[in-house]
């Protein structure tokens, strides 16, 4: 499953879902939970579900659901279970156990969860290679985690993130990598700043994410430029290929002037792959 880019949708604008298939996001995520107010729940629940049964899917369908002890959760996968989304978006999930439960709840599908929004959930990152072949990717959030600790915020004036911050990120990306799935990056808030969310998206690539969520369908285009490969970049790959190929015996290259060895064919075969799948 290609995931670049997952484009978030309140699970109560039908209009608005509509207008976001057509952006180009490899994925929407229709929310249920922040973004609807309490006593909008039930409306978003029956919207949402009516969405799921008649769009025409050029997109994945994401929902995000209510967390495991909102009392909300069992209305949620009563309305929209039936109805096929892609995946399940599990919010402050708190490692393997979180997934583990919510799959006995909603069997067979795929779910992506948020891994850093509680203080606990930090403890328990490493846990989801255990239930990898239970979730299709991981990410993070840097907005819910520094409201439980009273942080004033998660980023510096420049839009940087601070130091803690960028450690949960940090562990999220080994965590997903060390479970064989997608590893999603957070939000760029500033959705008016695209110059902004789009050096975000290229740092993430950069880091080894293989995606990015987006807050604002103008986002959608600059995060899948940054997560698909560049022409140059696939021939060079192809050319390392080649080269390890045409020498079978060599351990290490001479290449462009520089030296290349084992890790650097892994690299080239993985974004050859990556093109493929």
């Amino acid at each position: 499953m290609r995931l670049r880019s997952l484009l978030f949708v309140p699970g109560d604008r039908p209009e608005r879902m509509k207008t976001a298939l057509q952006r180009g996001a490899d994925a929407l995520i229709i929310d249920l939970e922040d973004a609807v107010a309490l006593q909008s729940k039930p409306m978003a629940r029956e919207m949402t579900a009516a969405f799921l049964r008649s769009a025409k899917r050029q997109a994945k369908l994401f929902v995000r659901v209510n967390a495991l002890d909102s009392g909300l959760l069992d209305g949620d996968l009563a309305a929209v279970v039936a109805a096929g989304p892609d995946a399940l978006v599990l919010p402050k999930a708190e490692g393997a156990a979180s997934v583990q439960a919510l799959s006995a709840r909603a069997p067979g599908i795929p779910i992506l969860p948020i891994a850093t929004e509680t203080p606990s959930a930090i403890f328990e990152i490493g846990s989801y290679r255990a239930v990898g072949n239970l979730i299709l990717g991981l990410t993070w959030g840097a907005e819910d985690l520094p409201a439980a600790i009273g942080a004033r915020s998660a980023r510096e004036p420049d839009g940087r993130l601070t130091p803690p911050y960028e450690m949960v990120r940090s562990l999220t990306l080994f965590a997903a990598h060390a479970a064989g799935v997608e590893a999603i990056d957070t939000i760029y808030p500033a959705f008016g700043d695209l110059k902004g969310a789009s050096a975000y998206a290229a740092r993430a690539r950069r880091d080894g994410f293989t995606g990015m969520m987006a807050v604002h369908p103008t986002q959608v285009c600059v995060i899948n430029e940054a997560f698909t490969a560049t022409a140059e970049e696939l021939a060079e790959a192809q050319a390392i290929v080649n080269a390890f190929t045409a020498n079978p015996d060599q351990g290490a290259l001479g290449f462009h002037g520089r030296m290349i060895d084992a890790p650097h064919l892994r690299q080239a075969k993985r974004l050859l792959q990556s093109v493929e799948k």
